[in-house]
Parts: structure tokens; sequence; C-alpha cells
């Protein structure tokens, strides 16, 4: 994986993308794990905005991510509500837990981060091995919404401590052979007008068509496959600007 979510760009996520806050995601992940007993886990953790409404509903799960950065903010935020979850420094497209779990999810396009074909298919092996007879993997994905080399925008973020993150977003690359696009984000911490630090981020997200990661998740022994749109179970996508689930299960051997 190429290293984002630095210190800056982990900060500006949790204040973005704060615990609480869903896109229908948590509620969604919480009703399609109904009736798992079992342990869970989420790869790709993040700083825990769905890991940790699990937590509180009573689901035994744990994650993982490979951003020090964004570790450390998911394990101020359990702290701070008094939760206990493992937690691991591992990348989603190479990793051994030591054990299996009934359920594996990957919300919010996160899968997407794995922009390299090969790396893709090894998280979906990763995947498939870590799951019991009949676990269910649920991910989420993102279809792209422009093609041009553009500046895209630049937002403002406050944090608690009253200073302000700036985030100029530019897509610098599109791969139409390998499917992915690849933006350059800079970050910009201001204080009383003074700039304090800054940070580069090259992000890439792959994408992938309807079909197309049906028939990878196939070859990966998945089946029973369903594909949803926008949280709405069952509801194949349309447009596409649509989040699009799909739900599988590990086939009994």
């Amino acid at each position: 994986m190429v290293k984002i979510y630095g210190k800056l760009s982990s900060e500006v996520y949790g204040i973005d993308k704060y615990i609480g806050k869903s896109y229908g995601d948590v509620e969604y992940y919480g009703e399609r794990l109904n009736g798992v007993k079992g342990k869970v886990l989420e790869p790709a953790v993040g700083n825990g905005r769905i890991l940790i409404p699990l937590l509180e509903k009573g689901f035994e799960i744990e994650g993982f991510d490979f951003s020090e950065d964004m570790l450390d903010l998911f394990a101020k935020q359990c702290k701070e509500k008094g939760l206990d979850s493992s937690i691991s420094k591992l990348d989603m497209a190479n990793f051994s837990m030591g054990r299996t779990y009934q359920a594996v999810i990957v919300p919010t396009g996160s899968f997407l981060l794995l922009h390299k074909l090969e790396d893709s298919i090894n998280a979906l092996n990763c995947f498939y091995e870590h799951l019991e007879e009949n676990g269910k993997l649920i991910l989420d994905i993102l279809l792209p919404d422009r093609f041009e080399i553009v500046f895209v925008s630049k937002r403002v973020f406050t944090n608690q401590q009253g200073e302000s993150i700036t985030l100029e977003e530019t897509l610098v690359e599109v791969d139409q052979i390998n499917q992915y696009r690849t933006f350059h984000n800079r970050y910009e911490k201001w204080r009383d007008g003074e700039l304090i630090s800054s940070e580069h981020e090259i992000f890439p997200l792959k994408w992938y068509g309807v079909e197309e990661f049906r028939l990878m998740l196939e070859k990966a022994g998945f089946s029973d496959i369903v594909i949803s749109s926008d949280y709405n179970y069952q509801d194949y996508p349309t447009h596409v600007s649509q989040i699009i689930t799909f739900e599988a299960k590990k086939a009994n051997l």
C-alpha cells in the first residue's frame, strides 16, 4: 500500500468523519451483522467510526490499520469512551491474525486504497482464509465520478484547539488500463495566521465494475453474493454516484 493518512491527514479524517457520524453505513452494517455471535474483523479500521458503534452494540469486533497515526486516533477514541478493542498495525493486502472470524467488514470504500490488482486479489484471499465456514464478508466500493485531470477542491477544517487545517485535493493521474486515479492532497495547519505544519499525500483510488468485482469474489471462493446500493439491501445499483455494497459467504468446504 502507498503510505497515506499521516498526522494531518488522520486529524482531518477524525474531524470530518467523527465517531457518531453515519452515511447510513453504521446502521446498515449493524443490521447485516445481526445474528453474528462470534468475532468480527475490520481491516483498515481508521479512527473507528464504524467499529466503535458496533463495539458499543455488543459485537465482539477487532481491527487493524496500516497508518500509525490512524491507530493512535483510534486508541484515543476508545480510551475516551472506556472501550477495549484489539488493534494492530497490519497491511490489508497481506495479514495473518492466527484465528478465523464469523464476519469481515470493509466499509466506506477502504478496499479501494489497494490500487494494485495483485494486492486486491491477495486481500480477498486473506479475507476468505480468515473467515469461518459460512462466514460473511461485507465490503463497499465506489465508482469514479470524474476522469479529467483537474483541481478538485479546497476545504477548511477547524480542530478543538481552534487551529485551521486546509486540504487541497487535485486529481493528477487517471490510469484507465489499471483502473485507478491518483490524487495529490496538500494539508496545511494554521494557528493565528501562521503556518505551523504541512503535509503532502499521494492518494491513489482504484475502481471496479460491479459485475467485474462479483467475478473477483467468485474467483476468491465466495458464494451467495448479494449486491446492494446506498445501503438498501438487494437494490442493484443504477447510478455512478451510489455506494455499492457486496455481501458474500465463505462456502462450505
